[in-house]
């Protein structure tokens, strides 16, 4: 490179002495000129094209260093640096390049630092992560994830090879299509063994799979579910059996103090019959042993039938349930679960919307989903109750439920029927205006007979 630049500067001094030459001459030759004056002008061109020369080499090697700095630099080799090069245009270039050859330096050094920290802490989780691209091949993957995989993991390998758990293939493959964060249960990944995974889009158009082993904490819940569930089944006899015995009892004369100590056990042996009950509901519920049936359901029919069924205990309260809108649309829902959704919303309204002539229950279209929902104009409720509300045994009102007959679980039963069918639950309100409760379905479209879904499973 020195060479090829000496000789370029070199012929472009030579050719510039050339034609100056060639000019003299032909000045000499037409014009009288003092001889002394020819040579002293021959003598001057000769001793600049010397220095021209001197000066051309200098500047070429200070090129060719600055070249070869610049290969270094496309080769990765960042430590590299440029001599001090004197003054002048070449010596500002030089020191420019050579102060951003030290940042990057320093920039690459401390990137170097920060992703050995990052993948020491990735390494040290308990947690498997797993980078997969957007060819759905691996791209990275911590130690806990090499000991999980079905086969021995490498970066570049697919990603269907290294894990065959299909709920992750299709959380993954959503995520990488779609670009949203994807939650799933896992049950295949490894034997026995029970995984909670999020997945999260990557900027590079990958994603990113970590997943958490809810094993004992699987373990536990079933437990606990199936002590209530055992619980709820021993008590359900004996409360019958108490029951039947008071009302056969309050059946018989008898005086007002004893009528009285009659009812109190009546009362509250129906109040444990019925918390039992909720108690057997959820636990079905939460485990899923009642499975859905779900298939396409007109919103209307949903809602004419929550009026229908309800319309004769409103208005012995002095209530009348109206049906304030209904959309034309179809919803993939179990029709008999989402009745005891409604029954219970609708039940839960009648206790606190007394004051009120009115019950509103209706549905709107809403971003991929039917949205539903019952609405008294009771006393309402304070903010700082609401994210508690579906909580079990969650009251606003300890004293007030207990007189409704409330056990606090029918909330909890609405929260997990909804999720079941991959969809939400919440509530508004403000003090004084009543309370809006709603639920969102995903819709159903109807295709050449046959019903797709458009709303995916939530877990």
């Amino acid at each position: 490179m020195k060479q090829r630049i000496f000789l370029k500067t070199f012929l472009l001094i030579f050719l510039v002495a050339g034609i100056s030459a060639v000019t003299f001459y032909f000045i000499a030759r037409r014009y009288t000129v003092n001889s002394a004056l020819l040579a002293a002008c021959g003598i001057s061109l000769l001793l600049a094209s010397l220095a021209a020369l001197i000066s051309a080499a200098g500047i070429a090697k200070r090129l060719a260093k600055i070249d070869g700095f610049a290969d270094e630099l496309a080769a990765a080799n960042l430590t590299v640096r440029l001599p001090e090069m004197g003054g002048g245009e070449l010596a500002a270039l030089a020191a420019t390049l050579d102060g951003a050859a030290r940042r990057l330096e320093s920039d690459f050094r401390s990137l170097g630092s920060s992703r050995t920290q990052l993948e020491t802490l990735l390494n040290s989780m308990d947690d498997a992560v797993v980078a997969v691209s957007a060819k759905r091949e691996v791209s990275w993957f911590n130690g806990a994830m090499k000991r999980l995989a079905a086969a021995p993991l490498t970066v570049g390998m697919p990603l269907i090879r290294a894990v065959r758990d299909p709920e992750l293939l299709r959380a993954v493959a959503d995520v990488l299509d779609h670009r949203n964060v994807q939650i799933a249960t896992l049950y295949s990944v490894s034997p026995g063994r029970t995984f909670g995974m999020t997945s999260t889009p990557l900027p590079d158009g990958g994603a990113v799979c970590v997943l958490r082993d809810n094993t004992e904490i699987a373990r536990v819940e079933r437990t606990r579910r199936d002590f209530i569930a055992n619980v709820s089944h021993e008590l359900r006899t004996p409360l019958t059996s108490l029951l039947g015995y008071t009302e056969t009892l309050m059946d018989e004369p008898m005086d007002s103090k004893a009528r009285e100590f009659l009812e109190i056990i009546r009362r509250n042996a129906q109040r444990m019959s019925r918390l039992t009950e909720d108690l057997l509901t959820l636990a079905r519920v939460e485990s899923g042993e009642d499975r859905l049936q779900q298939a396409a359901v007109s919103a209307h029919e949903l809602l004419r039938d929550a009026q229908t069924s309800f319309s004769e205990v409103a208005k012995a309260r002095g209530l009348a349930i109206e049906i304030v809108q209904s959309p034309d649309t179809q919803v993939f829902a179990d029709k008999d679960a989402i009745h005891q959704v409604f029954a219970n919303l609708i039940d839960n309204a009648l206790k606190y919307a007394a004051s009120s002539k009115k019950i509103e229950i209706g549905a709107t279209t809403r971003m991929g989903n039917v949205e539903f929902f019952v609405h008294d104009f009771g006393p309402g409720i304070s903010s700082e109750h609401l994210p508690r509300l579906f909580e079990r045994f969650y009251r606003v009102d300890k004293a007030r439920s207990r007189e409704a007959g409330g056990t606090g679980l029918g909330l909890a039963i609405v929260k997990h029927i909804v999720l079941n069918h991959g969809g939400q639950v919440g509530v508004t309100s403000d003090l004084g205006h009543g309370a809006m409760f709603w639920f969102r379905l995903p819709l159903a479209q109807v295709q050449h007979g046959n019903t797709a879904v458009t709303g995916a499973k939530s877990h």
